[in-house]
């Protein structure tokens, strides 16, 4: 899967939505958009999206389980669900301490909303999670369709498709700047990550990554700022896209800096890299998008 661009809020960010889904029903291969941000449980970004377009699949990334209602997220799920069969896949997460303060215990957590789901008949196959650690990688093999993780690299993919196993579905995120320039480029990428980098869940999933506490301090090293965020021209994302691919990942969800630069023009010169063809086919293993 590929991301579709990140809209703004409120009428213009819905009317960016619309426009944009339209071009991406329209778009060289893609078939899957992930809805980014933390949608509410009411879903009305995914659904306009759905709406818009007759056959996209839209995956929202990533619901806060503190911030939307299990129960209310059952009942969108369902309306959705009614009217556009089969395309809705729901991503779930935890959220950031930082963010959040009221996230306490978020395994415990994540498995009493899971419960409010299984009991409002909301399919196991019909969500994912955002697992970074392994722990709540486990209980998405168990209680899942399988894990959207977030600012993760290729070895991380494979040890999720490992942990999980072959029929689990994994659909890493990856950052993509189409900029030949790696000064600029690089400024574009540390300008969207310095946020996540004080952000404790993130950076303890990059050490775990093999990265030093060096390499996360203040505005990231350019080692680590060029593993998270893939630049260069399109041939050195669609690199990137295949390191995921070739690691395991069933779906590779795209995200492209700057948000108000050519989001769709991007997403197509790398599905031209990776052979994705016009018609919404394409071949084995290759991309999705975010939103």
């Amino acid at each position: 899967m590929a991301r579709a661009p990140r809209g703004g809020r409120g009428l213009a960010g819905r009317r960016r939505c619309r426009l944009l889904s339209c071009r991406l029903a329209r778009g060289p291969g893609l078939r899957c958009a992930l809805a980014g941000g933390s949608p509410d449980a009411g879903l009305a970004r995914a659904e306009e999206l759905l709406d818009a377009t007759a056959h996209l699949q839209i995956a929202t990334g990533i619901v806060n389980i503190w911030k939307a209602d299990a129960d209310e997220l059952a009942d969108s799920y369902h309306r959705i669900e009614a009217r556009h069969p089969g395309r809705l896949l729901l991503g779930i997460g935890s959220g950031h301490r930082e963010a959040t303060p009221q996230r306490t215990l978020p395994l415990d957590a994540m498995a009493r909303y899971l419960d409010v789901l299984d009991g409002r008949d909301v399919p196991v196959q019909a969500r994912v999670l955002s697992a970074l650690g392994p722990r709540m990688l486990a209980m998405a093999a168990e209680r899942s369709a399988g894990t959207h993780p977030y600012l993760t690299i290729p070895s991380q993919t494979r040890e999720a498709r490992d942990l999980l196993g072959a029929g689990a579905l994994v659909a890493p995120e990856q950052t993509v700047v189409l900029d030949p320039d790696p000064v600029s480029a690089r400024r574009t990428a540390r300008a969207f990550l310095t946020r996540y980098l004080g952000m404790s869940n993130y950076t303890r999933t990059m050490r775990r990554g093999g990265f030093t506490e060096a390499d996360v301090s203040g505005d990231g090293s350019d080692e680590l700022v060029d593993a998270i965020v893939a630049h260069g021209d399109s041939g050195a994302l669609a690199a990137a896209v295949r390191a995921h691919l070739d690691a395991g990942a069933d779906h590779v969800c795209l995200q492209v800096l700057p948000r108000r630069g050519d989001i769709v023009g991007t997403l197509g010169a790398v599905a031209g890299e990776l052979g994705l063809v016009p018609d919404g086919g394409a071949r084995p293993g290759a991309a999705p998008l975010r939103t």
